[in-house]
């Protein structure tokens, strides 16, 4: 999405999501600022907003979410066609 990022992950034994989001916020936070040419300072939101998931059908609920969320906000026609998502990987 151009304005926020939905991830579904299980985190590797011995890791804190908290911690495993702070990892993805500083990598991508330098490397986005840097490509894009901005000033130090804050990127990402302070907050995540997570939510553990607790069965099979829940995970499939939410996977179904952030596949067609793309095209919810019109951005795209199918979700194969928005190639920042895991669909189009799997279409090209």
């Amino acid at each position: 999405m151009p304005n926020h990022v939905h991830v579904l992950f299980r985190p590797i034994q011995n890791y804190l999501v908290g911690e495993v989001v702070k990892s993805w916020k500083q990598f991508t936070s330098l490397r986005a600022k840097r490509l894009l040419g901005l000033p130090e300072g804050r990127f990402w939101q302070p907050e995540a907003f997570d939510h553990w998931v607790r069965n099979d059908e829940e995970r499939a609920r939410i996977a179904r979410y952030i596949l067609h969320n793309p095209v919810t906000a019109r951005l795209c026609v199918r979700p194969g066609d928005w190639c920042w998502s895991s669909a189009w990987r799997n279409t090209a």
